[in-house]
């Protein structure tokens, strides 16, 4: 590594750290309804919005009510953006004529925008139109992560009330999620994108004659401003098919950089944001310690494997410096390999470098990441509301190892949400483990395989990993676009993010109703040193223990074979 990668990696922990705290405090007030210096300007729109939709802003719901309100939001929404791609040929915006997609790829493209997922089986810019790209998914974009950060505000609610029958009114949050947490914010890097040259027009595809003398056309589009919300909602679908390596998206090393913190930017923030609501920034700084240390390892191990020549060119009588393959040499190693583990750790998605072409242990860590349930700060309120899930974990097994009754900030903990937190440890391994290993063992599904051997076998398991995960990245040489994959891979995005907003509603409500014990010296601090070590463990346990048979089969074979020479 040179001082340039060194100054990148600062340059990236100082724009989202430094931040953090404030922003943190801006979400906690926005979402609350208090004073912003934003309020002057969008509370008239807030109230027109409530006004035009029949929502009464004062009017609480209870857990149930809450959730029946997002679950129908998220059908409408995704009948509307399905019936979209499939009529797209016949609607206007459309300048290279493109028609409606396939009805199995739109129902996968549909369900992947409408659960923040965003997995892509089709290139953009050949197969949807603009009015595709802007109302149907620049649109989900917004509203997806703004359901996400709904769902960890209630979350906090519970915990932080006290015999409360309700937890608030979804629609009031998601449209303060997406009026004052995302649409600013985004309008701010879409302006700063359009200066390092990302293309925001309308206009039809540009001719060009090449230096070999044949015409190219080359696709333009609206894409900084889906470029800035895919990256600050994680969302990481992008507006080409070859997301953030294309120079639209990505152009020079400071669009990158920008592009790069505003990922994890958010979720960051609403560490800060848990802390406002608990009245305990203690907690805030614990769960980010936690987070940061398996950023870190994750980091240091994808760095190490990249930085390694491949050992099949050993012979090679020029000094190699690590490996290039699928890689952007404007972005080069450290850049590469920095962004593939910031997009699985948030739950992103986005690339700029193909990670089919990292080394063995350079990709297992973006698949671990999203194997452990994206909760190294993940996606715009679904991190948090994961780690809060395991934090209640570590403290069940801490309460069982000093024999007390789990507590969590004066909470208790009972068999209610004990069963639900056992249903949010069964999403990963059947999104993954069973419906991978249908793909596996069908001889239709397996054909999708390009690659024999591990390598073949971690293109399957990376692949239902980020559908399960709502990651949306993929092992770009495995042929997803097919009637069976876009059925079951939708299927695993749906049980990705119902399988935890369910129980997260349903516990937060359950906490909500309880009253709020105070904490004497006997209760178990969870801001300490210690309790970050064992929530650490416990995530990487839980992990660990579910998914290693299939890495070893995968990543951990590929390796040996490559570096033993097995």
């Amino acid at each position: 590594m040179q001082f340039h990668d060194y100054g990148l990696i600062l340059a990236f922990f100082a724009l989202v750290l430094l931040p953090a705290p404030v922003l943190g405090r801006y979400f906690y007030k926005a979402m609350e309804g208090q004073r912003t210096w934003l309020s002057p300007l969008l509370e008239p729109v807030e109230r027109l919005c409530y006004r035009a939709a029949g929502v009464q802003a004062e009017a609480e719901q209870d857990w149930k009510h809450y959730a029946l309100a997002l679950l129908t939001f998220t059908a409408v929404s995704l009948a509307a953006v399905f019936a979209l791609l499939l009529g797209q040929g016949a609607l206007p915006l459309n300048p290279q004529g493109m028609p409606g997609l396939e009805w199995t790829l739109a129902l996968n493209t549909a369900i992947s925008f409408v659960t923040n997922t965003n997995w892509q089986a089709y290139s953009g810019e050949a197969s949807l139109s603009y009015f595709s790209q802007m109302l149907g998914l620049g649109v989900q974009n917004f509203v997806s992560p703004a359901v996400g950060l709904a769902v960890l505000v209630v979350f906090c609610r519970g915990i932080a009330r006290r015999s409360s029958g309700t937890v608030g009114n979804f629609w009031v949050d998601l449209t303060r999620a997406t009026l004052y947490g995302l649409l600013p914010f985004c309008l701010v890097l879409a302006l700063l994108l359009v200066w390092q040259g990302v293309p925001q027009t309308f206009s039809a595809y540009v001719h060009a004659m090449t230096w070999q003398g044949t015409e190219q056309l080359i696709p333009l589009g609206p894409a900084a401003s889906q470029i800035a919300i895919k990256q600050l909602g994680t969302n990481g679908g992008g507006f080409f098919g070859v997301n953030s390596t294309h120079p639209f998206e990505n152009p020079t090393a400071w669009s990158n950089l920008f592009e790069l913190a505003s990922i994890i930017l958010i979720p960051v923030a609403l560490l800060f944001t848990f802390g406002h609501y608990v009245k305990d920034l203690r907690q805030s700084r614990a769960l980010l310690a936690s987070m940061a240390i398996l950023f870190l390892i994750g980091l240091g191990v994808t760095l190490y494997a990249e930085h390694q020549p491949n050992p099949a060119l050993a012979a090679v009588a020029v000094e190699q410096v690590g490996s290039l393959e699928g890689k952007e040499s404007r972005f080069g190693i450290t850049a590469s390999s920095l962004w593939a583990v910031t997009t699985t750790a948030a739950s992103n998605g986005s690339v700029n470098a193909m990670h089919d072409s990292f080394s063995p242990l350079g990709a297992m860590v973006p698949m671990v990441n999203m194997l452990l349930g994206e909760v190294i700060f993940g996606g715009v309120g679904a991190g948090l509301y994961g780690m809060l899930l395991f934090v209640l974990i570590a403290v069940f097994l801490a309460g069982l190892m000093i024999g007390r009754s789990p507590e969590y900030l004066g909470k208790k903990l009972e068999a209610r949400e004990v069963r639900l937190l056992v249903v949010s440890l069964l999403v990963m391994p059947i999104g993954v483990l069973v419906l991978g290993a249908l793909a596996a063992s069908l001889p239709g599904p397996l054909a999708s395989v390009s690659n024999p051997g591990p390598h073949g076998f971690s293109q399957l398991l990376y692949n239902y990993a980020s559908a399960s995960a709502n990651n949306g990245s993929a092992f770009a040489g495995y042929g997803a676009n097919t009637a069976y994959h876009n059925l079951m891979l939708g299927l695993g995005m749906l049980l990705g993010r119902f399988g935890y907003i369910l129980p997260v509603l349903a516990i937060a409500g359950s906490l909500a109703a309880k009253n709020r014990a105070p904490q004497g010296s006997n209760s178990f601090p969870t801001h300490g040193p210690l309790f970050v070590t064992l929530l650490t463990l416990s995530i990487l346990l839980v992990g660990g223990l579910t998914f290693l048979p299939a890495l070893a089969l995968g990543p951990i074979a590929e390796h040996l074979i490559l570096f033993q020479g097995f």
